[in-house]
């Protein structure tokens, strides 16, 4: 039998490394992102009217989930972004409409704390600041995201089919240097020289070229399935 105090040790030990965030030693500012305004560059759209993203006021919220037989000693978290680059090509005929947009890696946060209370029940308990910092080290390391050679996710549309309120666009998603297709559900909402597309949908990471993140075994794991959510806002171009 295992003497108390032992059990009790490796139960601490345990439970440091079932956050499956590793402990960051002390918290790591973000990155300065490689990723401008100006390197995304601007398509031709005959007829359509350039719109240039607003980035503060945009924002992007990815939801993982901890997945495996010891989840419940893990977390959900929270990856959001506000740093929103690029450039939508608005046509009066949806079809002939598109966008380009860049998602700068080395700024993605994790776990901000409105955001999280905004996703209800799921995402209710608390993240220590070490888990933060270490999800996000293993987010952007090179198994992963690979931050420190491909700073941007880059999202393209190929095309666009359906009204300006529930369009379905066809879009390229660049991750690692890797090109992907994806299907992605956006509401269109027009309001003088601004314009807001707002959506949701399922995603696997597995469907990007990633391996989701387990340890022990695979005892504790990041689920495969995530979910993207978005609201982007652009201004016209002046």
């Amino acid at each position: 039998m295992v003497p108390f105090r032992l059990r009790v040790l490796l139960l601490l030990v345990l439970s440091f490394a079932l956050t499956a965030c590793p402990t960051a030693q002390r918290p790591t500012p973000p990155q300065p992102t490689e990723v401008s305004p100006a390197e995304v560059p601007v398509r031709s759209f005959p007829g359509a009217t350039l719109y240039q993203v607003v980035g503060q006021e945009s924002l992007v919220r990815i939801l993982v989930y901890r997945g495996g037989k010891l989840a419940s000693a893990g977390h959900n978290h929270v990856v959001s972004s506000h740093d929103v680059h690029g450039n939508v090509y608005l046509h009066k005929e949806a079809d002939k409409s598109g966008f380009d947009l860049v998602v700068p890696v080395n700024l993605l946060e994790v776990d901000n704390k409105d955001l999280r209370s905004e996703e209800g029940p799921q995402f209710a308990a608390e993240v220590p600041e070490n888990a933060k910092q270490g999800t996000r080290k293993n987010m952007l390391g090179d198994a992963l995201l690979d931050g420190e050679h491909y700073p941007g996710i880059a999202l393209s549309s190929i095309s666009i089919s359906g009204s300006k309120e529930a369009m379905q666009a066809h879009t390229r998603i660049t991750v690692k240097g890797q090109p992907h297709e994806i299907d992605v559900p956006i509401a269109l909402a027009v309001e003088g020289d601004r314009l807001t597309g707002t959506g949701e949908l399922d995603l696997r990471q597995s469907d990007l070229g990633l391996k989701p993140f387990s340890i022990l075994g695979g005892a504790l794991t990041v689920q495969d399935q995530m979910k993207i959510k978005f609201r982007i806002v652009a201004d016209k171009k002046k």
